[in-house]
């Protein structure tokens, strides 16, 4: 398939549909019929505020910035992604529903319940919440006169090789994202915002998303066992962020996008059922790693790196295993490495009988062309394909930060333009 063809396969719909936003309350609310997903108890034991990624989080997660949290946000329990079309009908409903975001979103995120929360009698819960809003191509057309000021590298996700895509459950004119410690917060973010955003939004799918316990330790597992984001930039270098994350003057995007970054959003269904009948030892060849530590094929610990030049011929990491073709870990390769921040999905038997398991892939970068976009045509029918398929998802600009308490999502974008 050609690549504009797949981008019209999933391409958004046209916005003439002006629903409000609540007859669409099943998709916020519950699970939309196009969402995947629902809270899961089984990451229930990770204690608040528990280690994530080296970082410890706080109660509280910082609403202003430079840059939005939950980005480099340690990773919190329980995720929800929620693409929506905008239904505002001029530049002036856009800029109107930002702002109903930003203030309600400041508000959340300093640890105010949300309306149908709130119980006098009880103590509130610290949930580490944040809130992450990004746009996506479709934003850019002739309704908000913001044609000529869509960032650089921001159009719809082509379907690479491998993928299954499904329209119902791709793209978005918006991408949310809300992390937080205990899933029921997610939910009543999600209430609490439609609300606030009345006739503005239409969801158009929902993944609700949660982390396995790493059991007995180190990184989470997903539901094929393997353990996922071993291997992540440093966070905590500047540089290093620089260079792979962050929208920086030299990348030659809009004066409004400086200090933004782009989200990738994949929806990864696992044939589980097929890859449980597969022998351990082709597990491992396949992933390149040792399914009970996490070490790559040549080591003993997670942590290790796998030593591929004293490998060239893949007699202990297969040349084709995933680990060595996600990140062969060379010079050239060394800018297609992004950040990834990804949580699993269960949503129960499909109509099949099968489950329904899989991953709600998230990564950020600074170029999805240069970096998820080339890795992926690296994974090109790997063997590991042979038992996932990507189903969904899109790409997505998340906007910079809310800087302080007279700002808002989007202000510069809106304000400049």
């Amino acid at each position: 398939m050609r690549r504009d063809q797949a981008e019209d396969e999933c391409a958004a719909p046209r916005h003439d549909g002006r629903r409000g936003f609540l007859k669409c309350a099943a998709g916020i609310a519950g699970v939309a019929a196009a969402g995947i997903g629902g809270p899961a108890a089984a990451a229930a034991d990770r204690p608040v505020g528990g280690l994530r990624d080296g970082g410890l989080l706080p109660d509280k997660v910082p609403f202003h910035g430079d840059h939005q949290a939950g980005i480099v946000t340690p990773q919190q329990l329980f995720a929800g992604f929620v693409g929506f079309d905008v239904l505002a009908q001029d530049r002036d409903g856009l800029i109107s529903l930002f702002q109903r975001l930003t203030r309600r979103s400041r508000v959340l995120a300093a640890g105010v319940k949300p309306q149908d929360e709130q119980v006098a009698s009880e103590e509130p819960t610290p949930d580490s919440l944040s809130i992450t809003l990004g746009v996506g191509a479709s934003l850019f057309d002739d309704r908000f006169g913001l044609s000529g000021h869509k960032p650089r590298h921001l159009k719809a996700m082509p379907a690479f090789p491998d993928d299954r895509l499904e329209p119902a459950r791709c793209h978005g004119d918006l991408s949310l994202q809300v992390c937080a410690q205990h899933p029921d917060a997610v939910v009543h973010v999600l209430r609490d915002l439609a609300r606030e955003t009345e006739g503005l939004l239409r969801p158009r799918w929902r993944a609700d998303a949660f982390l396995n316990p790493s059991r007995p330790s180190g990184s989470p597992r997903t539901f094929v066992g393997f353990k996922d984001g071993i291997v992540n930039p440093d966070t905590g270098s500047a540089r290093e962020m620089d260079r792979l994350l962050w929208v920086t003057p030299p990348c030659g995007e809009p004066d409004w996008a400086l200090g933004g970054s782009y989200q990738v959003l994949r929806l990864i269904r696992f044939q589980i059922e097929k890859w449980d009948k597969v022998p351990l030892a082709r597990q491992e060849k396949i992933f390149g790693r040792r399914k009970a530590s996490g070490a790559p094929l040549d080591g003993t610990r997670e942590s290790d790196v796998p030593r591929y030049r004293e490998d060239p011929h893949g007699s202990k990491i297969p040349l084709n295993s995933h680990i060595r073709l996600a990140n062969p870990r060379t010079e050239k390769t060394e800018n297609s490495r992004f950040l990834r921040r990804s949580y699993n999905y269960d949503a129960g038997y499909d109509s099949k009988g099968q489950m329904d398991l899989g991953l709600v892939f998230c990564g950020y970068q600074q170029d999805p062309e240069r970096q998820f976009a080339t890795v992926q045509r690296r994974l090109r029918h790997e063997p590991l394909s042979e038992f996932i398929t990507p189903i969904g998802g899109g790409y997505f600009f998340i906007l910079p930060g809310v800087r302080d308490a007279d700002d808002w999502f989007g202000s510069r974008l809106l304000q400049k333009t």
